[in-house]
Parts: structure tokens; C-alpha cells; sequence
């Protein structure tokens, strides 16, 4: 039997879910989705400039998670600028905080 998923505390949700490349029409656009924890591990550690040890305590993970959660982040980002593709965001095991 698997494990129950762990929920993750968030500040707030995005209040913009979805960016497109522009000039490229949403209709046939392929797409990867960003969950709401992966957007809240970047806003932490990228904007707000804070340490992993510090955010993960605060989202109620492990550093180890958080670090997982944080690189997949980053890679599907990067993969949405890099392939010019939409980025959705939304999903994920979270409440607010």
C-alpha cells in the first residue's frame, strides 16, 4: 500500500496560472504543468532569496523534499522557455497556510 501523500503548506496561490508564448495561438499549444508547491518553492527560494532549511520548515517538509520539489520546479520552467511552450499552474498536495 503506498504511502499518503504528505500535504505541503502554501502562502497563497498564483494569481496568474497560466503563461504562452507570445504570438503563438493557445489553440494546438503543447503544454507542462508547474504545481502550486513548485511555484511556492521558487517564489521562496528564488524571489524571496530564503535558504532551503528555512523554507522547507516553513512548508512543513523535509530539506530533502523540499529540494525535489524544488528542482523539478526549476527544470519545468526552464523546459516551458526553452521548448516555447505553455506553463500551467496548478495541482498538487498543498493547503494554505
Amino acid at each position: 500500500m503506498a504511502r499518503p501523500p504528505k500535504w505541503r503548506k502554501v502562502d497563497q496561490e498564483p494569481a496568474v496560472t497560466y503563461f504562452k508564448p507570445r504570438g503563438i495561438p493557445l489553440r494546438g499549444l503543447d503544454e507542462v504543468v508547474l504545481t502550486v508547491e513548485g511555484f511556492e518553492a521558487l517564489r521562496m527560494s528564488d524571489m524571496e532569496g530564503m535558504d532551503q532549511d528555512a523554507a522547507a520548515v516553513r512548508m512543513g517538509i523535509s530539506r530533502q523534499t523540499f529540494g525535489r520539489i524544488l528542482g523539478t520546479a526549476r527544470k519545468t520552467v526552464s523546459t516551458a522557455i526553452v521548448k516555447g511552450i505553455g506553463l500551467r499552474i496548478e495541482g498538487g498536495n498543498y493547503i494554505l497556510s
